[in-house]
């Protein structure tokens, strides 16, 4: 099982736990992890910490779509992967939410599966260097000749010589772009993945690697879960102290018709919390909110506890299928024994 940390976004200050990062590079994790909502972007820690280690791989969990073109995440992905020597970036995408695409970027909501699959496709063609860049797709085309264009838009190849084999990772949940990220993607960030799951996945991706028509399989795609872990003797107020975030995505982040948070609670089996959730959320209802998170949900997504109890509840991460798990967790000894629980700390030694 691999091992990475997922470092987010900022708040209203912006950041980076260089020490904590070493550390995991130390203990040998096997990838850093940066995200984007709408206040520091993804990429550009990477930068940063492509100089201060030397061996972690750097990903984007993830690149909003919206954000910037293919082209700039291409090059953007390139340039990092160059800085850090080679063979270290990771391009995790992801479409974000409606609100965000629309309200923050300006950008419309548009057919997500098209979007990707243009999106990926660009990126490939962009590393690879064999031709000047066309693409004639569903949602995006180059050279473009939409409204406003002067129609002289010219195919180039990218002046930076860069790494043709960058891997792209896609965050997905709906069976389509689930299929999707089987067939066109070198990793799967699964949105709120738990033990059990793949019993439902598993027909999807396969299904994707079919459609690939390649040969890929299982051992083409890494999967990369991520998870809270917080070594503590009192369960409880960890998990309480989870249950803001999820009431904020489960309950209010996105329409009532339109919350993909909302429909993965579902899915793990509690529509009546999820739609009691929503209700007291849109409400404006927080506190109660918060209080009608389960407890079961939260743990499911979590190694909390002492360590005892950890080693338990990891022997069920092992046999769910994910290749890796991703820690958030800005604590030294919950990352140490993790490396413990893996060996990555020996496989490094």
């Amino acid at each position: 099982m691999k091992l990475g940390l997922m470092l987010g976004y900022s708040g209203a200050e912006m950041t980076i736990p260089v020490e904590l990062v070493q550390q995991a590079e130390a203990l040998g994790f096997d990838s850093v992890w940066t995200a984007e909502a709408y206040g520091s972007d993804a990429t550009s820690p990477l930068a940063y910490l492509a100089a201060v280690t030397k061996r972690i791989r750097l990903g984007t969990s993830i690149m909003q779509l919206a954000g910037r073109t293919p082209a700039m995440a291409a090059m953007q992905a390139a340039t990092i992967d160059a800085l850090s020597g080679g063979d270290r970036f990771i391009a995790g995408l992801g479409v974000s939410g409606p609100q965000i695409v629309e309200g923050w970027y300006g950008q419309p909501w548009g057919k997500p599966y098209y979007r990707i699959r243009d999106y990926v496709t660009i990126m490939q063609k962009i590393f690879a260097r064999e031709e000047g860049l066309t693409h004639d797709g569903k949602e995006i085309s180059l050279p473009y000749q939409g409204e406003g264009a002067m129609g002289i838009g010219k195919p180039l190849k990218s002046i930076l010589h860069m790494n043709p084999k960058i891997p792209i990772w896609l965050g997905t949940g709906s069976e389509s772009n689930v299929k999707l990220t089987a067939e066109i993607a070198d990793g799967w960030f699964p949105l709120a993945f738990v033990p059990g799951m793949m019993d439902l996945y598993r027909p999807w991706l396969e299904d994707g690697f079919r459609r690939a028509g390649n040969g890929k399989s299982f051992a083409d795609l890494e999967i990369q879960a991520g998870i809270s872990v917080v070594v503590t003797d009192d369960v409880q107020n960890a998990l309480n102290r989870m249950k803001p975030g999820i009431a904020l995505y489960a309950g209010g982040m996105g329409h009532r018709d339109k919350n993909f948070h909302n429909d993965m609670m579902v899915r793990r089996g509690y529509p009546e919390a999820a739609e009691k959730i929503q209700e007291l959320y849109l409400a404006g209802r927080k506190r109660e909110a918060i209080e009608a998170v389960p407890d079961d949900y939260c743990d499911e997504q979590a190694l909390i506890g002492p360590p005892e109890r950890i080693r338990d509840q990891y022997k069920l991460w092992e046999d769910s299928g994910a290749t890796g798990l991703t820690l958030s967790s800005r604590r030294i000894e919950a990352l140490e024994l993790m490396a413990e629980l893996t060996g990555s700390r020996d496989r490094v030694a």
